[in-house]
């Protein structure tokens, strides 16, 4: 099968590029930061026969941001399968991954998660799907509800300090004296507004 289309077709790929009965086994590797390394999807997602493998460096929380995957969704062509390793790498929101679903659905493709096996090409494989996600999504809820948990306990005893500090108060105050307003100094130092003014009333009480 030749694919045509007036939008970007994913690196690596060709315009005839093409798997058996000329279906398309495409892959998406995600990562949610750039200290970690997508090398073990890439090879997991080639061995099970995608030809084309895009990969990013960003959180799954939202689809916003996320470039190739939106790629990725504009190249895919009837018959094709999206690949993934685990169902998390293509999304932490229920919501977000049904939506995905839905829409490959609408393109007469698929969707196919390696780990484990879903395939929504087959008859259970939607209701799967959804099952796994709202467990995966509740065991998320659960996680932050004990971390609250553990935080207000924290605070109750006194021992809470909050996350440690991530940007130099000397550099604000050195920018501050410079007659740099809160926001530049934000952008500079890579913080939030409410973090300078923090910063600044920390220094005047000290």
């Amino acid at each position: 099968m030749t694919l045509k289309s007036s939008k970007r077709a994913p690196q690596g790929a060709t315009a005839n590029t093409t798997a058996t009965n000329g279906a398309h086994l495409i892959g998406y590797a995600r990562v949610s930061s750039g200290s970690q390394d997508t090398t073990v999807q890439e090879a997991t997602l080639r061995a099970a026969g995608c030809t084309v493998v895009r990969t990013e460096k960003v959180s799954g929380r939202s689809r916003e941001g996320r470039s190739e995957l939106e790629a990725l969704m504009d190249f895919i062509r009837p018959g094709d399968t999206l690949v993934v390793a685990k169902l998390d790498r293509l999304g932490r929101s229920t919501r977000d991954v049904l939506n995905l679903v839905h829409e490959l659905e609408q393109k007469g493709a698929n969707l196919r998660v390696l780990e484990p096996a879903i395939d929504t090409g087959g008859p259970m494989g939607k209701m799967v799907l959804t099952v796994l996600g709202m467990v995966a999504e509740m065991e998320l809820s659960f996680l932050k509800e004990r971390q609250r948990a553990g935080i207000e306990a924290a605070k109750a005893k006194g021992v809470y300090k909050g996350r440690p500090v991530t940007f130099g108060h000397a550099k604000i105050m050195a920018l501050m004296k410079e007659g740099m307003g809160a926001t530049g100094i934000a952008r500079a130092v890579g913080c939030k507004r409410g973090n300078v003014y923090k910063a600044l009333k920390a220094a005047r009480i000290s």
